[in-house]
């Protein structure tokens, strides 16, 4: 694919940073968390492969992007706009994954116009709660019995603004296998930063305006794909299923055997159902 360009695009309050590499249609990855780091999607970039020009960028909270909000909806979104006028890019197909494939999803309801379309793997929904009662259900039912309470305690510090890093860390490092359909052989968690204050922000709003968001899909003209591992604690019909026939313009791949990183447990998954959106 070559070797990544770094870039940085003027946003609100500062600049955001990130790459591109390939030859191609423009393809935009969209990182999830909320408040994660970018890095992990270097993988995803390196599936999708020759024939695209891919870029990722960090989301605002972590270097080298700005490190301040506002951590909103409406921010991301204007976001990932910024980031395709920086690349002189009129349209691009979005790929999200996680809390980016929600904000793909929001952000072809927003601007229509600059989304060729949109691949959303294994995201929060947009239908009803998206899922997440049922994620957070399952995702307790699936962490170790022996760090189950301390890992809500965790979470619940996060959500009220008084957690730390490091208490974010010992969070994710906990509930970790359960993202995978094999827990105990799930990889090791990759180095990975985190900004508690963009995760506290944007989690905040992540049930907020969704009948309009499916009011937007169901009647626009944006074509998208949704992917789910059949095997993710995300549950698929509630997340995936319902976010996809709201569209005749949509569709659903379910990945069997794998959990919320389908292109790490089924390689190749992810680039077959961008090759279906595009075609």
């Amino acid at each position: 694919m070559g070797e990544r360009e770094a870039f940085t695009v003027e946003a609100t309050g500062g600049t955001l940073g990130g790459w591109v590499v390939g030859d191609g249609a423009p393809v935009l990855l969209l990182h999830g968390g909320p408040g994660l780091s970018y890095e992990y999607l270097e993988g995803l970039a390196d599936e999708l492969g020759a024939g695209f020009r891919i870029a990722a960028f960090q989301q605002r909270g972590l270097e080298p992007s700005t490190l301040a909000g506002p951590f909103t909806i409406s921010q991301a979104i204007d976001d990932v706009i910024a980031v395709l006028d920086g690349l002189g890019w009129p349209q691009a197909v979005l790929v999200g994954h996680s809390w980016g494939g929600h904000l793909v999803l929001r952000t072809a309801a927003a601007h229509p116009d600059r989304v060729r379309g949109v691949l959303s793997v294994d995201p929060i929904g947009v239908v009803g709660d998206g899922g997440t009662a049922a994620f957070e259900a399952e995702m307790g039912a699936r962490t170790p019995k022996a760090g189950r309470a301390r890992a809500q305690q965790l979470d619940d510090r996060a959500m009220t603004g008084e957690g730390t890093t490091e208490d974010a860390f010992e969070g994710l490092a906990i509930m970790w296998p359960a993202y995978f359909a094999d827990p105990d052989n799930a990889p090791p968690m990759p180095p990975i930063r985190l900004s508690v204050e963009a995760y506290s922000g944007l989690i905040g709003e992540m049930g907020e305006g969704l009948d309009g968001v499916a009011a937007a899909l169901a009647t626009g003209s944006v074509p998208y794909g949704v992917v789910a591992g059949a095997a993710s604690p995300i549950p698929w019909g509630q997340a995936a299923r319902t976010t996809a026939e709201l569209s005749s313009r949509a569709f659903l791949t379910v990945i069997p055997a794998a959990g919320h990183f389908p292109w790490l447990e089924v390689p190749g998954s992810v680039r077959t159902a961008l090759r279906r959106l595009i075609t």
